[in-house]
């Protein structure tokens, strides 16, 4: 089973729009699948699930979205603790938490302490994240360090670079998943990503089941990954 999934829920608004509802009511019928999906990866062993929520582009959308959006984030931290908790699931929330406002900061750090000795699962948000921006603050990290005389210039290798990633601490992600038809990344993990398989499917992220998610996993598992060897190597 792959140890690391991550997941582009795509398709609330278009959802909503099908069923002649406004587009908060898909991101509202979106949190109650990221709570089935936590359920379903505890049960198949999965030990991190990390899921994009809010890109650093999704700022780029109706003023009155983001709103509703940052409300529902708000109000599912403060709902969802006490259900991760009893679930023995971690959250984390990895991303560029600046431009949150402060109480919304302060509601994250509360829940990740709340849940930080989870050990069925990591659950990951991804928050006005990127992967161009993560790779960036790493390079600033780094750049910072040379400043400062406790790096050289000569000790930028992959390994340095990806120990100042969001979270270097876990496993890449073996499986990547993407809802909603479209067929891009969109910014998401780049780095992580260079060995991560692929599966997209037309599935609106509310209508994302079990039988679904059964579907993503079998495709996985019928995949041969070979990490740049020849198939005779891997056999």
């Amino acid at each position: 089973m792959p140890r690391h999934i991550a997941i582009v829920m795509d398709g609330n608004g278009r959802w909503a729009k099908a069923q002649h509802k406004p587009r908060h009511a898909g991101h509202q019928a979106g949190l109650k699948t990221v709570r089935r999906m936590v359920e379903y990866c505890i049960n198949a062993g999965v030990e991190v699930l990390t899921l994009f929520a809010f890109s650093s582009e999704n700022w780029r959308r109706p003023e009155e979205e983001v709103g509703l959006l940052m409300e529902l984030f708000m109000m599912a931290l403060r709902m969802e603790v006490k259900r991760l908790k009893a679930h023995q699931v971690k959250l984390s929330i990895i991303g560029n938490r600046s431009a949150f406002s402060e109480k919304l900061q302060k509601r994250m750090l509360e829940a990740e302490n709340q849940t930080k000795d989870g050990t069925a699962l990591t659950l990951q948000i991804a928050a006005n994240y990127g992967g161009q921006w993560d790779i960036t603050q790493a390079v600033q990290q780094i750049g910072q360090k040379i400043e400062q005389g406790l790096l050289k210039s000569t000790d930028i290798n992959e390994a340095l670079i990806n120990q100042h990633l969001s979270f270097s601490h876990l496993p890449d992600p073996d499986l990547f998943i993407r809802t909603g038809g479209e067929q891009r990344i969109s910014n998401f993990i780049l780095w992580q990503s260079a060995y991560t398989e692929f599966y997209f499917c037309d599935t609106y992220w509310p209508d994302f089941n079990q039988q679904a998610f059964i579907i993503a996993l079998e495709s996985y598992l019928n995949r041969q990954r070979r990490f740049g060897k020849t198939s005779e190597q891997i056999q």
